[in-house]
């Protein structure tokens, strides 16, 4: 009996396994083929402005080709004969750089006492945090000016740079972080061992931290690169100007009536974040996996 059912069962198994697996491989070609579509569409944005940096203007007015142009030189000796890019250009990676670090380190050390230390006030501290995560950073631009202008440290770069040390949302980010992936244990084996509170940031929490770190610093140095409001109103001098602030000028010059030079300027202010993405993803794909398995 056991032979006559498993000779009848068989048949009947078999065709719903193929039709399973056909079923499978159907959907995996339609998810992957639509995966490449929306890469497509994301990437052309880049290759259409890539390409017509090295084409005319009544090039770019023609319409789109992926064929590059002849006009590349040409179009930068007309770019930097208004505005210094590159310095601009410098002025931001400074700026940028200092931000991104600056505000990893600060964050971190902020978290780490967020998670594992227990003081008075701490909850009511951790509640604000969650506060101003809520409020836009625009609305204090006019207390930030007055408040700079009293300093006297307006037309430098110090209103850039502090203001954006002391960030929520990154602490908030690391704090959880923290609590996800690290035990309290781990630490108080440490201070058995006679390791001091700092020595424990440095070479405990900061290397745990790397994943969220790298995660963090792409949109910090992303949202500096591209802030343009705040150094437009704390600069005067044109020399200590960003680069988006520098390319918000050429709006109304002559630059602007060729539109291969602003493509060219534009593609100059986006390499950097390209860059930055490239060597970091890999580290943001890592705190995604791990925030999801924990």
């Amino acid at each position: 009996m056991k032979n006559t059912k498993a000779v009848s069962i068989a048949p009947i198994v078999a065709p719903i396994g193929k039709g399973f697996k056909t079923r499978i491989k159907i959907l995996k070609a339609t998810l992957y083929t639509f995966l490449i579509i929306l890469s497509v569409i994301s990437v052309i944005p880049f290759v259409m402005m890539i390409v017509n940096a090295t084409r005319s203007n009544s090039e770019i007015i023609r319409g789109f080709t992926l064929i590059p142009g002849t006009s590349f030189f040409d179009n930068y000796d007309v770019l930097i004969r208004y505005v210094n890019v590159w310095r601009g250009f410098a002025n931001s990676l400074f700026i940028a750089t200092t931000v991104t670090l600056l505000n990893a380190y600060f964050s971190a050390l902020t978290a780490f006492a967020m998670a594992f230390y227990e003081f008075k006030g701490k909850s009511l501290i951790f509640g604000a945090f969650l506060v101003v995560m809520m409020v836009p950073g625009q609305l204090g631009l006019l207390g930030q000016y007055e408040l700079n202008s009293t300093l006297g440290i307006l037309d430098t770069y110090w209103p850039l740079i502090i203001p954006a040390i002391a960030a929520p949302f990154t602490v908030f980010f690391f704090r959880q972080y923290l609590v996800s992936s690290m035990q309290i244990s781990i630490l108080e084996a440490a201070r058995i061992d006679g390791a001091s509170e700092i020595y424990m940031f440095h070479r405990i929490v900061l290397p745990i931290l790397k994943p969220a770190i790298a995660t963090q610093a792409i949109f910090t140095f992303i949202g500096t690169w591209n802030n343009y409001m705040t150094p437009l109103i704390m600069l005067r001098t044109p020399s200590k100007f960003t680069l988006p602030v520098m390319m918000g000028a050429l709006s109304g010059s002559p630059v602007a009536m060729n539109l291969g030079a602003m493509y060219l300027g534009i593609a100059i202010s986006v390499v950097p974040i390209m860059v930055a993405f490239i060597f970091l993803s890999k580290h943001i794909i890592n705190s995604i996996s791990a925030g999801a398995v924990k």
